[in-house]
């Protein structure tokens, strides 16, 4: 996850849900912190999004961040401060990939509409949904090899390839590349892309077509889509408890909170 440094929990933090016309429309309210996740957040969408696995009258959901500047900027990094060791690390992957399991889960279409930045955190979930439009100016990436440190879950990263292709997906966390949407777009990544005025209506557009189609199908395709992707996942604990328990990952936590460049020595 890319970290937000802005965070603060007086700061409104919150995803709201609102269901209009068998539509559900899912919105990441963190405006002060470009819609940064905190673990609130995520909770609050796992719990939304496990509701309307068991909602009849839902065909389609559109996510969207708050304040027309950004879908997700990332996650709060407070948290980081007081890991110990490698396994705090472990159970902090485990618990995004529990978080956002219900929402790759759910039983009908999904549209990440996305202005701005989708990155780290906001990546992953807009890959965890099955259509993308965005504006020409998005950008996407996950620069943690630049800003903490740290390491995705050998499901997020098996999740992210299935979508976005290992060679972007080597750019985006080996070289810390955000990619610009006219690239994903020509890669199939993006649906479309439209302007900021068009974004919401081409939303609605989008959402229509999806309703008027076999809903048990739907459901069928998309979830045999999702349990081939995440069929014999690797045990990369190894990895990630190396990551988190390594001195580079504490000082990337530190400098960043600091506001300064971090030093990388490989210990």
């Amino acid at each position: 996850m890319t970290p937000d440094k802005n965070l603060h929990p007086d700061h409104l933090a919150e995803v709201r849900l609102e269901i209009r016309n068998a539509v559900a429309y899912i919105t990441f309210d963190h405006v002060a912190a470009r819609n940064a996740m905190t673990v609130g957040m995520y909770q609050s969408l796992k719990f939304i999004c496990e509701d309307l696995t068991k909602s009849s009258g839902v065909r389609v959901a559109i996510l969207r961040g708050a304040g027309g500047k950004s879908f997700v900027s990332g996650s709060d990094i407070a948290q980081f401060e007081v890991f110990q060791n490698g396994d705090d690390g472990i159970r902090y992957e485990e618990d995004i990939d529990e978080y956002l399991t219900p929402l790759a889960m759910l039983p009908f279409p999904t549209i990440a509409v996305i202005d701005g930045m989708a990155v780290g955190g906001g990546l992953a979930i807009a890959s965890c949904c099955d259509f993308r439009i965005s504006t020409p100016d998005a950008r996407f990436g996950v620069p943690i090899a630049k800003t903490l440190g740290n390491c995705l879950s050998a499901s997020n990263v098996v999740w992210l390839t299935a979508h976005l292709g290992i060679n972007i997906v080597k750019r985006m966390l080996l070289l810390a590349e955000l990619v610009a949407a006219p690239e994903l777009l020509k890669q199939g990544y993006l649906l479309a892309t439209y302007t900021a005025d068009d974004l919401e209506g081409e939303a609605h557009q989008l959402a229509e077509r999806l309703m008027k189609l076999a809903p048990i199908t739907q459901k069928s395709s998309k979830q045999t889509l999702a349990r081939m992707i995440k069929n014999n996942l690797p045990d990369c604990s190894d990895l990630i408890r190396e990551c988190y328990g390594s001195h580079d990952f504490k000082n990337g936590v530190a400098s960043f909170l600091e506001g300064k460049p971090p030093v990388w020595t490989g210990k």
